[in-house]
């Protein structure tokens, strides 16, 4: 179907569903040949047009740029367009300045959300699944080897990260837990006391702090305080090529600087555990006191009554469990940060959540286990 619209001049014209271009198309008239398509390719309702270049001559880069946004111009429509005519000279200048990537057919169809559920699950497989995979295996590998090699540590680093993961985490984890023991005690109060259960308030805080709340606790804490700060050190090594130098000197970035921050995470999560324990003991102890007459004596002498070992094995392996899921995790984002500075951030937020995701899954899985 023609247009309505006419173009008609001493150089170019458009009748038939066909744009017929003669003689030269340079600087000095390709303006109102813009302006003169501009205003035909709205009315045109054809599914496909034709360019005419069998007499045009001569053409520089302003004709071949004016061509092409033509083309584009047609095939935001859905409008097939095709060049015919054109000499050889004039074929290669118009390739010379085509952009590359250029869309001349119609927009790809939208695929069918069964086809994009596979795409998404098989790039998550790939490219996360599989990944953490061969890190972990490839962590796991070197912390057991280097247990009887320390040339590629630096000197004091284990005792650093130590320090930075575990004991600077103190207060933070003690401070909580007492809170979250007492919290806990103080809204179980009210409903044991209706029945007259009153003791069994410490059967409540030393089952559930001893081998649930205190290694999650302290698994959440340090993943948002530790994991976050191992995330972002990883992630600026890499951007900043520090890991490409770490290997062109010959060493392997995985122990220089992994493989030290898991050794620090594995032997202070178990004492952090032990430490969120028994301040949220004391804080459960404290509510108790307060709200169900129940004496710090009273308390203590019920303890051993309610305390297992298999309780107390169960949060010292959870929190192994968990120390090395944070440094996993960490690792994992900050080696596939991309995007410069603005990665790192992203990098360390996805780090966090995955991590925090992961223990409780973990927790779950492992409580499934041991009871």
């Amino acid at each position: 179907m023609t247009s309505t619209s006419t173009l008609k001049t001493e150089q170019f014209s458009f009748s038939n569903n066909t744009f017929y271009l003669k003689d030269a198309l340079k600087m000095t008239n390709t303006g109102h040949f813009v302006k003169a398509y501009s205003r035909i390719v709205p009315g045109i309702t054809a599914e496909e047009i034709t360019i005419d270049l069998s007499r045009l001559e001569q053409i520089d880069s302003a004709g071949t740029t004016a061509i092409h946004h033509l083309t584009r111009m047609l095939a935001r429509k859905n409008i097939h367009v095709s060049i015919t005519g054109a000499s050889q000279s004039i074929e290669e200048k118009l390739n010379l300045f085509a952009l590359t990537g250029e869309e001349q057919a119609r927009p790809k169809p939208t695929e069918s959300w069964l086809f994009t559920i596979g795409e998404n699950a098989l790039v998550l497989a790939k490219t996360y699944i599989w990944g953490f995979v061969v890190l972990m295996a490839d962590v796991f590998y070197w912390s057991f080897a280097d247990l009887f090699n320390g040339q590629q540590r630096r000197k004091g680093e284990f005792v650093h990260q130590a320090v930075s993961i575990g004991v600077n985490a103190v207060p933070i984890v003690i401070g909580l837990s007492f809170i979250i023991g007492l919290v806990l005690a103080l809204q179980s109060a009210a409903q044991l006391r209706s029945f007259g259960a009153n003791i069994f308030i410490v059967d409540l805080i030393v089952i559930a702090m001893m081998g649930e709340m205190g290694p999650l606790i302290t698994a959440i804490l340090v993943a948002g305080r530790s994991g976050s700060a191992i995330a972002a050190e990883i992630a600026t090594m890499k951007v900043t090529s520090e890991t490409d130098a770490l290997q062109t000197m010959g060493l392997n970035p995985i122990r220089f600087v992994v493989v030290p921050k898991l050794y620090g995470s594995l032997l202070t999560m178990p004492f952090l555990t032990i430490l969120a324990n028994v301040f949220g003991i004391l804080g459960g102890m404290l509510a108790a006191y307060l709200y169900l007459d129940i004496s710090p004596e009273i308390f203590f002498n019920r303890m051993p009554d309610a305390l297992y070992q298999k309780d107390i094995m169960t949060g010292i392996i959870k929190s192994l469990v968990f120390g090395a899921i944070v440094v996993l995790t960490g690792t994992f984002f900050g080696s596939n940060v991309e995007n410069g500075a603005e990665g790192v951030g992203k990098a360390t937020t996805k780090s966090v959540v995955a991590a925090i995701a992961m223990v409780i899954v973990a927790d779950m899985v492992l409580g499934l286990i041991f009871y």
